[in-house]
């Protein structure tokens, strides 16, 4: 299964409906009209967060005077998002997509009988628009860290006899072993995914899939091609940290 591809993914459409509108088909055809933008997005899963997310930001333009949505847009700009993109993908949601009001929330990615499907959870807009300001009232309270604490949570990923045999096979001549693994890889997530990392596992477990694949073998075509995530469990040890501090002057370097 080609996980970078879009078009077409979904095959029959039947995908899970969360509620009595199939938003799981709506997102799907949402990101198919966007097929040609993401041809240099590497992960699936970063395509479906983008779209997410500006679905999302679709519905609160049409809630949100101008000059309030682009001082919201104008956030995204500076966080490094493309702004460009953004803006073509709210003003479709608002053209073609306005009255599905339901905001996005959640989705992930599983397979039935062999092929890939999309489950998509979503909230009501009052109840979004409720968790919104929970949530920056949480912010406000907790602006004053621990020192040196990080904002974060750290998932580390050590690679299993599943993905030693893997390894071995193609490098017959190069063989690792578990000593191999004692250092491992650390990726860092937003804390609030912590609160539910199953879910986030599920969402996200292809893309820590292929980042640790590649960095031992970058031909994808040797990869395991039919990955889910029970192989995810099976190839590899998880653990979860949510004490991170930095205890160094110097800034962080993000490339």
């Amino acid at each position: 299964m080609k996980k970078n591809k879009v078009v077409n993914l979904f095959g029959d459409n039947s995908n899970i409906q969360n509620t009595e509108v199939n938003y799981s088909t709506l997102l799907e055809k949402f990101v198919n009209h966007f097929d040609d933008e993401f041809k240099d997005y590497e992960y699936h899963e970063d395509v479906y967060e983008f779209a997410q997310n500006t679905w999302n930001l679709g519905n609160m333009r049409s809630i949100l005077d101008t000059s309030e949505f682009k001082n919201i847009v104008t956030l995204a700009k500076e966080d490094g998002e493309d702004y460009r993109l953004i803006e073509k993908m709210t003003t479709h949601k608002v053209n073609h997509f306005k009255e599905f009001t339901e905001f996005i929330v959640d989705f992930y990615f599983f397979e039935n009988n062999g092929t890939p499907k999309l489950n998509v959870t979503t909230q009501s807009e009052d109840d979004y628009l409720i968790d919104m300001l929970q949530m920056d009232s949480h912010n406000e309270e907790t602006d004053d860290f621990e020192e040196n604490y990080i904002n974060r949570s750290a998932i580390s990923i050590k690679p299993l006899q599943p993905f030693i045999d893997w390894h071995n096979n193609i490098y017959p001549d190069s063989k690792i072993d578990a000593t191999t693994f004692n250092d491992v890889n650390i990726y860092l997530i937003n804390n609030s995914s912590f609160e539910d990392i199953e879910t986030h596992l599920k969402k996200k477990f292809d893309k820590y899939f292929m980042m640790e694949l590649d960095g031992w073998h970058t031909n994808k075509k040797e990869w395991p091609q039919r990955r889910n995530y029970k192989m995810f469990k099976n190839w590899f040890q998880v653990a979860i940290s949510t004490a991170v501090y930095d205890l160094e002057k110097t800034p962080v370097s993000k490339s």
